[in-house]
């Protein structure tokens, strides 16, 4: 893919990451496919939502920034499959967990949207 490419996964998941660190479910929705499947699949707290639903707990949570943490993300892989499908796996560390996310993403014209968040959690290990 091209650099272009690149920088527009690349932005999207800063806008990702500053979605969930404020809480904020209009960054969140800008991101996140309408038809978004979210799926926990750690064990004993597996999930499978859809993207109101998830929304409506996004809207519930005090915000990470709002307590004080630190912001610790990092998106760890970009991967194309086409000029319409790509992957994403990034890591971050709130609300007492480090997480990882896989997530696929679709283009559709020029906007890239997540389409796809699997993820497991673990709580800190300092």
């Amino acid at each position: 893919m091209t650099f272009e490419e690149h920088a527009a996964v690349a932005r999207l998941m800063q806008s990702y990451f500053d979605g969930l660190h404020h809480a904020d479910s209009t960054t969140l929705r800008r991101v996140f496919h309408p038809r978004l499947a979210y799926i926990c699949a750690t064990e004993g707290d597996e999930l499978y939502l859809d993207l109101d639903t998830y929304m409506a707990r996004v809207d519930k949570r005090e915000p990470p920034a709002k307590r004080g943490e630190a912001r610790d993300e990092a998106v760890l892989e970009i991967a194309f499959g086409s000029d319409r499908m790509a992957r994403v796996t990034a890591r971050m560390r709130m609300m007492g967990r480090d997480y990882l996310d896989f997530l696929a993403l679709i283009r559709e014209g020029a906007e890239w949207r997540i389409v796809a968040k699997t993820f497991t959690y673990v709580p800190y290990k300092d």
